[in-house]
């Protein structure tokens, strides 16, 4: 399913996220993980490889992966944060029976599952109102892991206090940025001019419980509050009730795509520097009439910036890109395999990040 042309070299992974709460148990790596590789070539194995057959078309072995009962019963599933977290609830809602095991960083979450520490990772990439959630894209592509789910869940931000607080005498509110940004003008008709940014909302609840602050609050969830002993002095906070955010479902093994049933595929490639180059890309797929859900584009950390050749007497420098781009389709539609086919003619890396089911509910 992995379609796939010269890649970027890898750097050894920093646990460095672009979120983290520093609370207990979350687990924590010291040692970056590396996934066993167990693939074996065809070559290797004395049979003959067909050749007119496209790799992409190739069928893949069965995994475990693939038989895992949907309720996860018996799953470890890695989140980032503390217990409470938003990550968490959305981890309980792929997998309502699973194990949860909370990661200080994003790529600690990542490391989990490559180690086996875990068998899998929910992990944010995107939110209605606060956009994508970028430090993950980059790790999607620094590490080997396959997107086999994703999950939706409605964000409903709370007020909590430790016991006996009131809202008048409350000066802060302490929670993630992005929380903060969702619930800015309702904090501000409450009185609570002052914000004070952490790494998680569960987190920023803990610390509030643990420190018996009487003049700070917590943007986080009604399951914070239980969970830590605090008081809900509002609730649904979030300035747009329509505020949900995406989770990605990431697994050692891809699972195998299916057209029984409504799928997405999640690809990045890069390209050659050029007029209608980004043109060309995107009608591999408007001509084979493939919806495009979503389109993220970051720089290429491995080549920043690219020198253009307009005949200028000073060169003109521009930064060079990958593109994320999900797509409304399944790897097992010989339509979309056609169109990756197409798109490797010409781009300079192209990578299936995974192609699974929809999140429909």
């Amino acid at each position: 399913m992995v379609v796939s042309t010269s890649s970027p070299a890898s750097s050894p992974p920093i646990p460095t996220g672009g979120g983290g709460a520093r609370c207990r148990p979350p687990l924590t790596l010291s040692m970056p993980a590396r996934a066993s590789r167990r693939s074996v070539s065809a070559s290797a194995s004395g049979m003959p490889v067909p050749a007119s057959r496209d790799p992409i078309s190739l069928p893949r072995p069965l995994t475990s992966a693939d038989l895992m009962e949907p309720t996860g019963d018996g799953l470890k599933v890695a989140y980032q944060g503390c217990p409470g977290a938003y990550s968490e609830a959305a981890a309980k809602k792929a997998y309502p029976s699973c194990q949860t095991v909370p990661c200080e960083y994003f790529e600690t979450a990542f490391q989990a599952v490559e180690a086996c520490v875990a068998d899998r990772a929910v992990l944010p990439l995107e939110n209605s109102l606060g956009g994508s959630i970028h430090r993950n894209y980059d790790l999607l592509l620094r590490h080997r892991l396959h997107i086999v789910g994703e999950v939706r869940l409605a964000v409903r931000h709370c007020l909590l206090a430790n016991r006996g607080v009131k809202i008048e005498s409350l000066r802060s509110a302490m929670s993630h940025p992005q929380a903060l940004a969702q619930c800015e003008q309702t904090l501000t008709k409450l009185g609570i001019e002052h914000r004070e940014a952490v790494d998680d909302t569960a987190g920023a609840a803990k610390l509030i419980a643990e420190q018996k602050l009487q003049d700070t609050a917590a943007v986080a969830s009604s399951l914070a509050a239980e969970l830590y002993g605090l008081d809900i002095l509002a609730e649904n906070i979030q300035d747009d009730s329509d505020n949900v955010t995406r989770f990605m479902m990431l697994a050692r093994e891809p699972i195998i795509p299916r057209t029984d049933k409504p799928f997405k595929t999640s690809i990045v490639f890069s390209l050659e520097e050029g007029p209608g180059q980004l043109f060309k890309a995107l009608a591999v797929f408007a001509l084979r009439k493939i919806n495009l859900t979503k389109m993220e584009s970051r720089p290429h950390k491995k080549r920043p910036l690219r020198v253009a050749d307009d005949n200028c007497s000073v060169p003109l420098k521009h930064f060079d890109y990958l593109f994320y781009v999900d797509l409304e389709a399944s790897m097992a539609d010989p339509n979309a395999q056609n169109a990756l086919g197409n798109l490797k003619e010409f781009a300079t890396f192209l990578r299936v990040l995974g192609s699974y089911p929809t999140d429909v509910s």
